[in-house]
């Protein structure tokens, strides 16, 4: 076991500040609400907070297409009526709107994700997190599902420039379809996907048959649940599916995206699970004692996404939070009873004894299948990306992030859900269906 785990926390106030519109269930308004609960909990003191560089478009370039992040970066909402064509090849509309400083929100989320890949390859920390991160969905080509560059590829890239294998593992209602895709013909990631399957459910891949292909076949895991699962039912089968999977792939370092669309209450999901069924999830992981980067991704219940993914940073850091709520900036978002504990649901749960037996003895049918973990030769080590010049009073990466990080926010009055007459409630949310 070994000694206190250093932890380093990205975080950028802008990154929360941006809006997808007043019909759209994604709120990145609920990355300040999370960060509010870290700093109420004191838990800043207790790890390094860094605000994360501007990914380069050149680096966003490293997985997505050049034209792809061009047009990102010059699309404006004053402009997009101007290029029909372009909108509809990057799928860029309704489920992913253009919206003010669009790139620049991309930029930092992906930065974050990136900066924390290499401050785990340099040995600087063992843990990183990035909130803002984990968007799952985006292709090279095109954006999806609430998702226009995928930060999670270009962290494992960034990883695999150190290590042999990488672990990718999701716990977000949604399959992880768009990390699945980009690396299903190699053996140097192994990805692991939690989620709900069937009934047109968006994205509608993820089926247990889907095991990868040419070098990456069986290095693509898929555990398709039915509405209601429960805690017992899911961390059961997570532990079981994932010790066998580190045991068998020996991963160099994981990363675990913790979408909270799958706890209970979601207004996109259909799990029943509690924040201590999710974090539970998350202490299991961090026991493997392996360089781990932790991000955020789905979760539309804003309160309850901020409540699970600061409890999960208290995980992290080996603390345990009192349930009554601190006083915070965002402290009426919590009532009425103020308390950081979410119970679970009360969906009818449809996943059997019978059917949760039929995944696991499938996945573990699927891992016998590999004899041992891949061998990679390894060449020299690429240099951490090539920047530009840039001013490194401006653009220091590691900048400690100081008062003005605590935070940038902007409130408006139709970000809060004001129940079923919100007109953000989830009968007017744009279909994602594939």
């Amino acid at each position: 076991m070994r000694s206190k785990d250093k932890i380093s926390y990205f975080y950028d106030g802008d990154v929360g500040s941006v809006y997808f519109g007043p019909n759209h269930p994604m709120k990145p308004h609920r990355l300040c609400m999370t960060h509010h609960l870290v700093l109420a909990y004191g838990l800043h003191s207790k790890m390094e907070v860094y605000r994360p560089h501007k990914a380069y478009p050149v680096e966003l370039a490293q997985f997505h297409s050049a034209d792809y992040v061009e047009f990102l970066n010059r699309i404006t909402p004053d402009t997009q009526n101007l290029f029909p064509s372009e909108m509809a090849r990057y799928n860029l509309g309704e489920d992913c709107p253009v919206f003010d400083n669009l790139f620049e929100f991309c930029q930092i989320y992906a930065g974050g994700t990136i900066d924390a890949a290499r401050r785990l390859n340099n040995k600087l920390c063992d843990i990183a997190i990035n909130w803002a991160g984990g968007l799952h969905h985006a292709k090279k080509c095109a954006a999806s599902g609430f998702c226009y560059i995928n930060d999670l590829v270009l962290g494992i890239l960034e990883l695999l420039k150190y290590h042999p294998r990488v672990l990718y593992i999701d716990i977000d209602v949604h399959h992880g379809d768009g990390v699945e895709e980009a690396f299903y013909f190699t053996d140097r990631v192994m990805t692991v996907s939690f989620h709900k399957y069937g009934d047109k459910f968006f994205p509608g891949t993820g089926d247990m048959k889907d095991t990868g292909e040419r070098d990456g076949r069986f290095y693509s895991i898929n555990v398709p649940l039915k509405d209601g699962i429960d805690d017992g039912s899911f961390t059961r089968l997570f532990k079981t599916i994932i010790s066998k999977v580190v045991e068998t792939y020996l991963p160099g370092a994981i990363v675990l995206q913790c979408g909270a669309d799958s706890l209970a209450g979601d207004r996109l999901g259909c799990f029943n699970l509690s924040i201590d069924g999710h974090a539970e999830c998350v202490r299991f992981v961090k026991k493997f004692n392996l360089p781990l980067l932790v991000t955020g991704g789905g979760g539309y219940t804003k309160e309850n996404v901020a409540r699970c993914w600061a409890l999960e940073t208290g995980v992290l850091l080996d603390t345990e939070l009192p349930n009554e709520i601190p006083d915070n900036d965002y402290i009426k978002y919590f009532a009425p009873d103020y308390s950081l504990k979410l119970p679970g649901g009360h969906i009818e749960n449809l996943n059997s004894k019978s059917y949760i037996g039929t995944i696991k003895m499938q996945v573990m049918e699927n891992l016998r299948c590999l004899q041992h973990a891949p061998s990679v030769q390894m060449q020299e080590v690429p240099p951490d990306f090539y920047i530009p010049d840039f001013d490194e009073d401006e653009q220091n990466p590691d900048e400690r992030v100081n008062q003005h990080t605590q935070d940038k926010h902007i409130q408006r009055d139709n970000e809060y859900y004001e129940g079923d007459h919100d007109n953000d409630n989830h009968t007017d949310v744009p279909k994602c269906y594939s």
